[in-house]
């Protein structure tokens, strides 16, 4: 590719603050935008040449040859774009308004063509641009974002399938997006400096994500990958939440919903001692009776019977070793997590502390807060998905 940036740019990133940032007096200070859950994209265009970049700068663009078509239908014939490749979803089932679906997004990375061509027919991505890094032959990297933007303004990208971000420079309505948009599948708000340059791979710009907590049930553990015989050591932890009994009579459920799994080295020690009664002897008439016993079974290992388990193979698991040891359902502790995606949650959660003043029959979906619906037709209007197609 002949363009005044190079593959591979590493994106810019954002480090993560607890508020949406006041605007200074002079209202210059901050840009703020809907921070979208999906894959972070660099996408090049050279003439008839298009590479979509992930974050860690492996090319995308076999997964999603849908967009490769919309680049070429709509970005300049030479420009470097940061953007976010996303799924929509009609409204249906529970949903009463169109939404993000990150793990509808995960299955289009498919090492079988026929399947991601399938997949691009049933389930188009979108592309959402936020900033725009070169333009023929002007590399604008070292320019303040709000000429970056205004020039991307000037490509009038209003979809259907190739979008501009929605931005403002007002706090309080992003604090509204905050609120609002999360119903609709999105991650938070971010800011950005409005005289700010581009700085591939700097945490220079703000990221206020969603923060809530939950008590989960606490039924194994997978050791970390530096144990060893003589000192194992706690790599992350097994967590459920217990669905209710349905109608027909079948008994109360656990269903694993994550893990949580950033300790100091030395708590995975202490840890995995403090857990060490807790586990259950295998083969034994207790491992047996543990509700996670059946996690090596296809049929339930994948969700498609309506349980979830630790097990679970995807094409990010691949080849990991995802067995775990199985631990008397005894302990509830407090995690903290962002949202959740589905039935789990959408991201690693966080360690708070210990509840023992709970019992882990109490643990079930009930406590979680469920966002209001927001329509992703607001922001995305026409995008695939947004409407039943």
């Amino acid at each position: 590719m002949d363009l005044p940036l190079s593959p591979p740019v590493r994106p810019m990133l954002a480090r993560s603050v607890a508020s949406v940032p006041d605007q200074p007096d002079d209202g210059t200070g901050w840009v703020y935008e809907p921070k979208w859950d999906g894959f972070r994209a660099i996408v090049y265009r050279d003439g008839t040449e298009v590479r979509i970049d992930s974050r860690n700068a492996r090319p995308m663009q076999r997964y999603f040859p849908e967009l490769v078509e919309a680049v070429l239908d709509v970005l300049p014939t030479r420009c470097v774009v940061d953007a976010e490749i996303v799924v929509a979803r009609p409204p249906g089932g529970d949903r009463d308004a169109a939404h993000l679906d990150f793990d509808t997004l995960s299955q289009r990375i498919h090492p079988a063509a026929s399947r991601v061509e399938m997949l691009a027919g049933e389930v188009p991505a979108s592309l959402v641009v936020f900033d725009l890094l070169a333009l023929d032959d002007e590399d604008l990297t070292s320019r303040p974002l709000t000429e970056r933007l205004g020039r991307l303004d000037g490509l009038s990208l209003s979809g259907p399938q190739v979008h501009a971000t929605p931005r403002t420079a007002d706090a309080a309505t992003a604090r509204e997006w905050f609120a609002a948009f999360e119903g609709a599948g999105l991650d938070g708000v971010v800011a950005k400096s409005a005289d700010g340059v581009y700085e591939p791979n700097k945490r220079g710009w703000l990221k206020i994500k969603h923060a809530r907590t939950a008590d989960v049930v606490l039924a194994g553990l997978r050791e970390h990958k530096t144990s060893t015989p003589d000192r194992p050591l706690v790599g992350s932890l097994l967590l459920g939440l217990y669905r209710a009994a349905d109608d027909d009579d079948v008994g109360p459920s656990l269903q694993f919903v994550g893990v949580a799994a950033s300790f100091p080295a030395a708590r995975r020690a202490t840890l995995y001692d403090e857990l060490a009664p807790l586990q259950v002897a295998p083969g034994s008439p207790e491992a047996a009776a543990h509700p996670w016993a059946d996690w090596q079974d296809p049929a339930v290992a994948d969700g498609s019977a309506g349980e979830r388990r630790p097990g679970a193979q995807s094409r990010w698991s691949a080849g990991k070793d995802l067995s775990f040891t199985p631990l008397r359902v005894e302990r509830v502790l407090e995690v903290g997590y962002d949202h959740m995606e589905g039935a789990r949650f959408r991201h690693t959660a966080q360690f708070k502390r210990w509840r023992p003043d709970r019992e882990p029959a109490s643990c079930t979906y009930d406590q979680l807060v469920e966002p209001v619906g927001y329509d992703l037709a607001e922001i995305l209007p026409g995008a695939p998905g947004v409407v039943d197609r």
